[in-house]
This record gives C-alpha cells, sequence and structure tokens, in this order.
C-alpha cells in the first residue's frame, strides 16, 4: 500500500472512530490508531482509563470495530497493542 493511500485510509478510520470517542471520553479513555497492516488489519492503542478498563474488548468489538468496519468496508480487522485483553 502507498503512503499516501495508506494516510487516506487512517483518516477515514479516524473519522469513523469520532463516533465511539464521546463515550471513550465520558470515562476519561480515548483510542488511537497506530498503523494499518498489508492485511488491512487496523492497529489501536488503548489512551487513559480504557488502557486498564476490564470492559475494554467488550469496547473493541460492540463499538471500536462495528464503527470502523461499517464505514471502511476493506477494513477485515482491528486489535489492540495494549490494555487489557490485547
Amino acid at each position: 500500500m502507498a503512503v499516501a493511500e495508506k494516510e487516506e485510509l487512517i483518516q477515514r478510520i479516524d473519522a469513523a472512530l469520532d463516533d465511539v470517542r464521546p463515550h471513550l471520553k465520558v470515562d476519561g479513555g480515548n483510542v488511537e490508531v497506530v498503523d494499518v497492516t498489508d492485511e488491512n488489519i487496523v492497529r489501536i492503542k488503548w489512551l487513559g482509563t480504557c488502557v486498564n478498563c476490564n470492559m475494554s474488548m467488550m469496547t473493541m468489538k460492540g463499538g471500536i470495530e462495528q464503527s470502523i468496519m461499517g464505514k471502511v468496508p476493506e477494513v477485515t480487522g482491528v486489535e489492540a497493542i495494549n490494555g487489557i485483553g490485547k
């Protein structure tokens, strides 16, 4: 994937995460896109209280993954690089 293509993809992923971020920020957390692999797997980093939250896996599947994959269909998965259940 070309650098410009990857940057555009990350921007679209970030825009999709804007739907979820307000819910994370209420509890003192957030999420950051770290990378997108050649297999179109999004790697995220939990921030704030999300790092140690035992609900982060539920948030990943029920919020983050659905939001990203619903708006950026070429994404094949999402994984966290830190936090509980990474």
